[in-house]
């Protein structure tokens, strides 16, 4: 009798439990209540997510946010910044501070599973490299031995710099900054020989510094750095919704669909381009979304490749080549599953 009023007692617990959850607010629906989505970006990093003077935001980053606003409301204006560190990043994430951390965050086992954490794809591949000084007469990561290294906090460049130095049987001092900001300028300022960093950000740092071409990018790469949009786990509608965002922009990228044709595209016999943009199917629907949903991202966005090229590709002060970025047509390893 006894173990029956615990069997039963038990089933009332996960009762209440699975009621509970059934009835709390998802992701999406806190998101419309409110009118907009909160997106987690960096203090500041040209390319990525950068605020001008009057606090208007721009880069990758924070179009991918805009193209989840786009996807949600149809509105890519209808999302808000909150600037955060590295070590802010997924606590402001975990506490729902925010509703999504679009920061050239790395993508690694121990943050997709231990920190409550879902990686929504990525936006950018990356690897670490080094930033030196011109005078300082170096042109390979080999010859840094005993090297001072400035570096962020919080980051997996601080793993990846000790790996790496203790690999090659080297030496280093590290100078160790809570912001990229302080990172750059402990560099500008002669408090260290070297900046690591993921390549890109290197990149976007020397943009900073008085005199760009003072310094330069070693050639050496000393690990994978997938950089991409993150979630909190327990929200699969949440989760896939974010992640079909940025699929929608490779996607178009590799039909042709633009910002500036996808009106004449709307009319396209193509079945991949009809269900892109929501002229056939039920895409949206399935994800708890408009039938054009895909349409308002690629019109007020654009596809991946417009994004790149405007925040970070050739002809911007980072000019970084597509490389691994471009599609998996054109040499690269951009890939997304098909909208079917």
């Amino acid at each position: 009798m006894k173990t029956r009023w615990i069997a039963v007692g038990a089933a009332l617990v996960i009762g209440a439990i699975t009621s509970a959850s059934a009835t709390a607010a998802t992701t999406l629906e806190n998101i419309k209540k409110k009118g907009h989505v909160q997106c987690g970006v960096t203090t500041g990093l040209p390319g990525f997510s950068q605020p001008d003077e009057k606090g208007n935001w721009t880069g990758l980053d924070v179009d991918t946010c805009r193209a989840v606003a786009a996807a949600v409301f149809g509105d890519a204006k209808a999302v808000e910044f909150t600037p955060l560190t590295a070590k802010e990043r997924f606590t402001a994430l975990q506490s729902g501070e925010i509703d999504v951390l679009s920061r050239n965050t790395t993508w690694t086992l121990t943050r997709d599973a231990s920190l409550g954490l879902n990686f929504t794809g990525v936006n950018y591949y990356d690897g670490q490299g080094f930033l030196v000084s011109k005078e300082l007469g170096v042109s390979d990561a080999k010859d840094l031995d005993g090297a001072t290294v400035c570096i962020q906090s919080g980051t997996t460049t601080e793993l990846n710099l000790a790996d790496y130095f203790r690999a090659k049987g080297m030496e280093f001092t590290p100078i160790v900054f809570d912001t990229s900001e302080q990172t750059v300028q402990g560099f500008s300022s002669g408090r260290c020989d070297v900046l690591t960093s993921d390549r890109s950000q290197l990149a976007a740092l020397r943009s900073k510094l008085p005199d760009p071409n003072s310094a330069v990018i070693l050639p050496n790469i000393i690990s994978k750095e997938p950089l991409g949009p993150v979630v909190r786990q327990g929200d699969d509608e949440w989760f896939n919704i974010v992640k079909w965002v940025l699929f929608v922009q490779i996607n178009a990228e590799e039909l042709g669909v633009t910002s500036a044709n996808v009106d004449d595209m709307k009319k396209s016999d193509n079945p991949s381009v009809k269900r892109l943009l929501g002229t056939d199917g039920d895409m949206g629907a399935k994800l708890g979304l408009a039938a054009d949903f895909g349409y308002h991202i690629i019109k007020q966005v654009g596809n991946y490749g417009e994004m790149y090229d405007r925040n970070v590709g050739p002809g911007t002060p980072l000019d970084l080549e597509r490389g691994l970025n471009a599609l998996w047509s054109d040499g690269g390893i951009m890939y997304a599953p098909p909208v079917r």
